[in-house]
């Protein structure tokens, strides 16, 4: 499982026009699920997230997670997130998970993030063409793989 997570002032994201998730200050995780992902991966991830220390203090230190500065989380599905490039130029995204095994693994994160965050998260809708705006605060961009484990 992989996500690419950051730091916002704000972030928002649109299916047709119409507003599924939108968020102040917090976290915009880009989450992708992996055809040998399991629920293991998806607390270690949840968890991982949400104990990134990557808000400032008052120091000025990247030293805070977001579930001590009472910000949010949004959570997009981006299956691109497990692109190769290996062959050509036209990407494959077989290491992807089909959506039968992907969705419930996403639903687990969300629901484990908000458990971490002590609220809901805000969410796009898996498998829609979603329209994502983002104010990046830093920017700060975290790149995380639950199979590095780093």
């Amino acid at each position: 499982m992989r996500a690419v997570v950051q730091r916002v002032a704000s972030a928002r994201v649109t299916v047709e026009g119409a507003v599924t998730g939108e968020i102040g200050p917090g976290l915009l995780v880009l989450l992708g699920v992996g055809r040998e992902d399991t629920s293991e991966d998806v607390a270690w991830l949840a968890a991982k997230v949400a104990a990134l220390r990557i808000f400032e203090d008052k120091t000025g230190r990247m030293n805070r997670a977001v579930t001590e500065t009472g910000g949010g989380i949004l959570v997009v599905s981006q299956f691109t997130l497990f692109a190769s490039t290996r062959k050509g130029t036209r990407p494959s995204f077989n290491d992807a998970a089909p959506p039968d095994h992907a969705i419930p693994l996403y639903e687990e994160f969300n629901r484990l993030a908000a458990a971490a965050l002590g609220r809901p998260v805000q969410t796009g809708r898996f498998g829609a063409r979603m329209d994502v705006a983002l104010v990046n605060d830093g920017p700060v961009t975290i790149l995380v793989d639950s199979k590095d484990r780093e």
